[in-house]
């Protein structure tokens, strides 16, 4: 079996850091990406990182994943309320998916309240910043086994 985690961001996640600190603080994305990095060493993993703006090409990048990769790390972004072939996509893997967000979104607009890719996700870890995606790597390491 692979030793790769998939950590994959979708729209704007690319400027973290810069938008919205309120919400999503001043943590940038390559700092997430070190985050992830560190733990998922900690279980002897590895990550394979890929971010887009275009749900397509997140769809594409689950489909290589699929044939690589143990788990998957998502960060939909906007995608996480409406991109439902994002949703078919992972609904195709056969490892775990952990659905992560930096904020509370069931404390935001009413139309984050619902994610489409949360009933394909083994489980879904919101509002705790960057400690989710450590919590994150930390639960696909038990749901392996590692």
């Amino acid at each position: 079996m692979s030793n790769v985690i998939a950590l994959l961001h979708g729209p704007n996640l690319n400027l973290l850091g810069q938008r919205e600190v309120d919400i999503y603080g001043t943590t940038t994305e390559a700092d997430l990406l070190a985050l992830v990095e560190k733990g998922a060493a900690g279980h002897g993993m590895t990550v394979e990182f890929f971010q887009s703006n275009h749900e397509g090409e997140l769809v594409d990048q689950v489909h290589v994943v699929r044939h690589t990769c143990a788990a998957i790390v998502i960060n939909g972004g906007a995608l996480s309320h409406y991109g439902w072939s994002l949703h078919d996509a992972l609904a195709t893997f056969e490892g775990p998916v952990i659905e992560v967000h930096l904020s509370n979104t069931s404390k935001r607009e009413p139309w984050r309240h619902t994610s489409v890719l949360t009933p394909v996700a083994s489980g879904t870890i919101m509002g705790l910043g960057p400690h989710g995606y450590e919590l994150a790597v930390d639960a696909i390491a038990r749901l392996l086994n590692k």
